[in-house]
């Protein structure tokens, strides 16, 4: 049994345009919201967390029914094509709107962009199990996370040449009056286009599914089985989904406010929070590729609970620092390593659970419960932070927290966990398939 890399990051090619595409929207939307359309903080914020919303209920929808679209370009195929191209348009349009002042134009536009966006990344996720054999999934998740990461940086490469930023009266970044951001829009638009033109040129999903019979092979392995997953499944399904609630509840805690706490607590400028933050995802990126191996060889949930033991720890050490120093570059990158170690393993284990017809709505599963999780954790640390009082000395503990508490759900699943079978010779650990 042996993974094939160059299909699986062709595959990743889809999840590489996403991720181009977000990194961009978080970083340009929420700006021109403010600076361009004048809306307040709170107002910007509002528009930021209407993915979210739009995730929780469509992700699942849209994953269950790929699942059961049967087409000649396959199943996730169209949802991945068309839906790129729906969103290019769409994106090309919001660029034009912001162009020309049009603030409804503007609005519209980036919620039917959001929808666009909604249906077709389910689909995306869910190619990658599809045509991969279980016991390969946390390696070849590896690969799609490491081909994704590629996207963001050329998203965040294209907007540090193409937007130039001035100084403004209090010292924060701002963009000139006649600074064009219709440039960006289109080269954002054009990498999507094209990341996902060669993955379908390239790949053919029916001829793969045939080649593979993973989905017939997965059926016949559930043939004596009713739709329904067993009492011990089903519960080692709802601690999984739990687990991820709870991580992405003390990770994105500290990621959404870490810049207002190093304004806060550190007394130092936004730029410095950006360069921790930077440092944990170069690390994360690093260690994608080695973590997956190191599942092949120890299991899948050990070594997400390797990962949620090292981010505690360095919640727990971060706790004591009070001011600004380069032990916190080290702290990050551990965090980096340690969220990878969590992402490459849970979405397999996830879908470790289901049949090959189901890897849509499972998928979907796992994106409502991370993405519930990201709405509720900015609302409930800001309540603890301005509305109780505590201050963002809480954060930490806070983070503390919500990870013990996915440490222990984790450590009680029980399902989800394949090992690659053993090599009879060392040799066969390099073996690639065409």
């Amino acid at each position: 049994m042996k993974l094939n890399y160059k299909r699986t990051i062709l595959i990743g090619f889809a999840f590489m345009a996403i991720l181009a595409f977000w990194q961009f929207y978080d970083q340009v939307i929420p700006y021109l919201l403010e600076k361009k359309f004048g809306l307040s903080t709170l107002a910007a914020n509002s528009v930021m967390a209407v993915d979210n919303v739009l995730a929780i209920f469509m992700l699942p929808l849209f994953g269950a029914i790929s699942d059961r679209t049967n087409t000649r370009l396959g199943k996730r195929t169209p949802y991945i094509l068309f839906g790129t191209i729906a969103s290019v348009i769409l994106l090309v349009t919001l660029g034009i709107f912001n162009q020309i002042g049009s603030f409804w134009g503007f609005m519209i536009t980036l919620f039917a962009l959001l929808v666009t966006m909604a249906v077709y990344r389910t689909p995306a996720v869910a190619y990658m199990p599809d045509v991969t054999e279980k016991p390969l999934r946390s390696k070849a998740n590896a690969i799609i996370n490491l081909v994704g990461y590629i996207g963001g940086i050329f998203a965040t490469v294209v907007m540090m040449f193409m937007l130039k930023s001035e100084k403004g009266a209090e010292g924060e970044s701002v963009y000139s009056a006649d600074q064009s951001f219709l440039p960006v829009f289109l080269i954002i638009a054009a990498f999507m286009l094209v990341a996902v033109i060669i993955m379908v040129l390239k790949l053919n999903e029916n001829k793969i599914l045939a080649e593979t019979h993973i989905e017939k092979d997965e059926a016949e392995d559930e043939a004596s089985k009713d739709d329904k997953l067993s009492k011990p499944v089903f519960k080692s399904l709802v601690l999984i989904l739990l687990s991820v609630f709870l991580w992405f509840m003390a990770y994105n805690a500290v990621t959404t406010a870490f810049s207002r706490y190093c304004v806060e607590v550190w007394k130092t400028d936004l730029g410095t929070s950006s360069s921790y933050l930077l440092v944990a995802t170069i690390a994360a990126i690093a260690a994608f590729v080695p973590l997956g191996f190191l599942s092949g060889a120890v299991g899948r949930k050990k070594t997400v609970l390797l990962g949620i033991t090292l981010m505690t720890a360095c919640y727990v050490t971060a706790i004591f620092i009070k001011h600004q120093t380069p032990i916190m570059y080290g702290i990050f990158g551990l965090v980096g390593v340690g969220w990878a170690a969590i992402n490459v393993n849970s979405f397999p284990m996830v879908v470790e659970m289901c049949r090959g017809a189901d890897v849509g709505k499972y998928t979907g599963f796992y994106y409502t419960f991370s993405m519930a999780a990201q709405i509720t954790t900015p609302l409930l640390s800001g309540l603890l932070i301005d509305n109780l009082g505590l201050g963002y000395s809480v954060l930490f503990p806070y983070a503390v927290l919500f990870s013990v508490l996915s440490f222990i759900t984790m450590s009680l699943v029980k399902h989800g966990d394949v090992k690659t079978p053993k090599k009879a010779s060392v040799l066969e650990n390099f073996d690639v398939e065409d």
